[in-house]
């Protein structure tokens, strides 16, 4: 870890003192990062947290927090998932799950159903107010996603998500699921 963090710095050094070699030349200002500086980690946490903060908003105005929303729009997707099942389609450890789900079924939004075939198993149900709120929140989901992508052509849109699919296949991430597609 020292080693590589060592060649960090030193990529960093390089790429600063060429920078400021320009800088001389173009008159820009020899403290500032270069341009490469954006690169895809942060330019996808940009856009991730500018939706996030988006969907934050629609979402609380109907008592729902982000933590809440990802179980709430797997379950949307397909009620009655097991526990083990909406934690891998959420992307979640199975004792974080647990504590959503306390806080979902404090809320009134979800119960949980021993499976009948299967003692061990739990399933998560929505309640009436659980399907409720996707009438609610779903349209504001809308917006936020047609806010994001104006002035973007479809074929671009498209190519980007493709390429991000590609990045994360790449880095082992999740599978993708229906419904990826909807913020979050």
């Amino acid at each position: 870890m020292v080693g590589r963090f060592k060649r960090q710095q030193a990529t960093l050094a390089a790429t600063q003192g060429a920078e400021t070699q320009g800088a001389d030349t173009q008159g820009e200002d020899a403290g500032a990062l270069p341009q490469s500086a954006m690169t895809l980690p942060r330019a996808v946490r940009e856009v991730h947290r500018a939706i996030a903060r988006a969907l934050q908003i629609r979402i609380a105005d109907h008592g729902v927090s982000m933590g809440q929303w990802y179980f709430l729009r797997a379950l949307w997707e397909e009620d009655g998932l097991t526990q083990r099942e909406l934690s891998q389609r959420v992307g979640m450890m199975e004792p974080t799950t647990v504590s959503a789900l306390n806080n979902l079924e404090r809320c009134d939004l979800v119960q949980r159903v021993r499976n009948p075939h299967d003692r061990r198993k739990v399933n998560i149900y929505l309640t009436p107010r659980g399907k409720a709120l996707r009438a609610d929140i779903l349209p504001g989901v809308e917006e936020i996603e047609e806010a994001a992508t104006r002035g973007i052509a479809p074929r671009e849109l498209e190519l980007t998500v493709s390429v991000l699919r590609r990045v994360s296949a790449n880095l082992g991430g999740l599978p993708s699921v229906g419904g990826d597609d909807e913020l979050g």
